[in-house]
């Protein structure tokens, strides 16, 4: 089984499902560029090719597996099993954030995530990275208050906002092409689609389009949780993931 985490976050991310999850199944992670151990992103490169090709690396000869990705790794688990087919076995997508399936299938909703990431837009427009990490993490973090962070964690934080940007071109343009061209639709794996209940409303619809385009795909909800569920949740998300790999063909 191979781990994609979330942005702003390292591969250790996933030590609580994986101290639930570990004794049954082996597991592999990787930091993505920016993150963890990795190096920084370069200036222009497309965050999201260069985490497929990290994923394949960590793969290697030993394909295909089940593959978990959370919120922009829940956009590399899907763009993986589109590229690389034979290295996926099942496909885990916890809170993806590729705003483009909503939008093409809804263009009312448009306005709706310009309203939500205004604050956010406008402190970057400013280059007021630590407002602007503040503003994300006020949607899409854990729901601990800013204030209550160290002040270490909130300088990292807004010193990596500029992933954050870099991963626009790919899960709110969708410069791929992957709907243009429906690629989800060759997509051949079995697949989970997993969003907190009290998530941010774009998750639904998000999940709703990922769904409606694959020929094989669940999608559930988990009580009490929000975007950060397999953080927050790790019981009630290493459940669920058990009981759809029960239902994978070997």
């Amino acid at each position: 089984m191979l781990l994609i985490h979330c942005s702003l976050a390292h591969s250790g991310a996933w030590k609580g499902l994986a101290t639930i999850l570990g004794s049954e199944l082996e597991m592999r992670a990787f930091d993505m560029p920016g993150h963890g151990r990795s190096d920084d992103l370069p200036e222009g490169v497309d965050m999201q090719a260069l985490c497929v090709a990290q994923a394949v690396d960590v793969i290697g000869a030993d394909g295909p597996m089940d593959i978990i990705g959370h919120s922009f790794g829940a956009t590399v688990a899907l763009r993986l099993a589109i590229e690389h087919p034979d290295l996926v076995r099942s496909l885990v997508m916890i809170e993806s954030v590729f705003f483009a399936a909503a939008l093409a299938d809804n263009p009312e909703l448009t306005l709706h995530h310009g309203a939500l990431m205004a604050g956010y837009n406008l402190a970057v427009k400013r280059g007021d990275m630590m407002e602007a990490a503040r503003e994300f993490l006020r949607e899409w973090g854990d729901g601990t208050p800013w204030d209550l962070l160290p002040e270490q964690q909130r300088a990292f934080l807004a010193s990596k906002i500029h992933l954050i940007e870099a991963n626009n071109q790919t899960v709110l343009e969708d410069r791929p092409g992957v709907l243009e061209r429906q690629l989800i639709e060759t997509v051949t794996a079995p697949g989970l689609l997993i969003r907190g209940e009290d998530s941010s409303p774009f998750v639904a619809p998000i999940h709703a389009a990922i769904q409606r385009r694959m020929a094989d795909c669940e999608s559930i909800s988990i009580e009490g949780a929000a975007h950060m569920a397999p953080i927050t949740h790790p019981k009630e998300t290493a459940a669920a993931i058990r009981s759809f790999l029960e239902r994978v063909p070997v």
